[in-house]
């Protein structure tokens, strides 16, 4: 009976502490323009792009040809507090392959200088890590639910 209760508090903590990734998948391919009609007698072409990581609301854009990061990151809800902006990442797809380019926000914050801030490409991807400080969060979060387990574990072995 203790063998069971053991396997199913371990198969309900595994589902707890896993995590999945989904994966990226890479294209050689860069991403099509989108017309969207005319404002103020201009052809308007939107771009696709995408922002992962710590932003309020990471996901797909579609957005103006001529926006800046800046203007994404302000789409997408802006950094979190974990957000590190000294290595925000862009993945540009190219006809090689995907070139990575690195920006440095804290830097732009300092001076304000606005060339600091690259205009984006069709299929651009901004990836935005967490802070040391939020890795060692969730390295402790980790930790402590694995001491839970091996505590109930110990326990139910000493009854």
């Amino acid at each position: 009976m203790k063998k069971i209760v053991i396997i199913i508090l371990v198969l309900i903590s595994g589902s707890l502490i896993a995590q999945t990734d989904g994966g990226y998948q890479g294209t050689n391919n860069a991403s099509a323009y989108f017309y969207s009609g005319t404002m103020n007698e201009n052809n308007q072409l939107n771009i696709p792009t995408y922002v992962w990581g710590q932003v309020r609301k990471p996901g797909l854009y579609i957005v103006p040809d001529n926006t800046s990061l800046l203007t994404l990151l302000s789409l997408a809800g802006g950094p979190t507090e974990n957000a590190k902006l000294s290595k925000v990442k862009i993945v540009r797809p190219t006809t090689e392959g995907e070139k990575i380019i690195i920006i440095d926000l804290t830097e732009y914050i300092k001076t304000g200088d606005e060339n600091l801030i690259p205009i984006l490409q069709p299929g651009d991807t901004v990836i935005i890590s967490g802070t040391v400080y939020y890795a060692f969060s969730k390295v402790a979060d980790f930790v402590s639910k694995a001491a839970i387990i091996l505590s109930v574990i110990v326990t139910l072995n000493n009854i």
